[in-house]
C-alpha cells in the first residue's frame, strides 16, 4: 500500500494560497484516477483506490501545515505503511515557480510541514515532491525578506499569470506520480527533475 500526502491548508480561505499548491496537485492526481476524499480518519481527509497495481491512499492532513506530522503519523500507523511508501507532495520557496523536483529523504529546508512530519516520523527518509513557488520578489532596499514577509508570501494566493504557468504543472505532477509508482524513483527523477 502506498500513502500520497499532499500539505496544505484546511479551509476556503487557504484554497488558492501558494502553500497549498500540495492540496491542489493531490485532488487533481486523485481526480485523474476517479479516488474521492470520501473519508476523515487521522485528522486527514482520506481516499482509497487502485493505481498501477497499487493500493492508494491519498491524503490532505486537516491540522494546518505546521502540524501535518501528526496525521501523518497517525496514518502511517493505521494503514501500516513503510516510510518507503510514504510521499509528500508539498510547496517549495526554493524552486522557481512551476518547477518540480522529486527527491528522496535530506532535510526540510526550512518547510514547516516537512519539519513537522520529520519530527513526528523520527526520520527523513521518505519521498518527497516538491512544486516550485519561487520567491518573492527583491525590491532594492533589501536582500532577504524576514519571516513574517514569507508567511505573508506563501499564504497569499497565486496571482492570475502564475495560475497560467500552473496549468501545465498540476497534470505534471499527476504524471510524476504515476511514473514513480509504475518506472521507479530514478526513472521518476530523470524524467521530471
Amino acid at each position: 500500500m502506498k500513502l500520497i500526502v499532499g500539505l496544505g491548508n484546511p479551509g476556503r480561505s487557504y484554497v488558492n494560497n501558494r502553500h497549498n499548491i500540495g492540496f491542489t496537485c493531490l485532488n487533481h492526481f486523485a481526480g485523474t484516477q476517479g479516488i474521492q476524499f470520501d473519508k476523515k480518519q487521522s485528522k486527514a481527509r482520506i481516499g482509497t483506490g487502485e493505481v498501477a497495481g497499487y493500493r492508494i491512499v491519498v491524503a490532505k492532513p486537516q491540522t494546518y501545515m505546521n502540524l501535518s506530522g501528526q496525521s501523518v503519523s497517525r496514518l502511517i500507523s493505521k494503514f501500516s505503511i513503510s516510510l518507503n511508501d510514504l510521499l509528500v507532495i508539498h510547496d517549495d520557496l526554493d524552486l522557481p515557480l512551476g518547477k518540480i523536483r522529486i527527491r528522496y529523504g535530506s532535510g526540510s529546508g526550512g518547510h514547516k510541514g516537512i519539519d513537522s512530519i520529520i519530527t513526528e516520523l523520527g526520520s527523513q527518509d521518505f519521498l518527497r515532491l516538491r512544486v516550485g513557488i519561487g520567491r518573492p520578489v527583491i525590491n532594492e532596499d533589501s536582500t532577504e525578506f524576514s519571516e513574517a514577509e514569507i508567511i505573508a508570501y506563501v499564504l497569499s494566493d497565486f496571482t492570475t499569470d502564475e495560475k497560467q504557468a500552473l496549468i501545465k504543472v498540476i497534470p505534471g505532477v499527476s504524471e510524476a506520480i504515476l511514473c514513480l509508482l509504475t518506472e521507479g524513483l530514478t526513472a521518476a527523477m530523470n524524467k521530471h527533475n
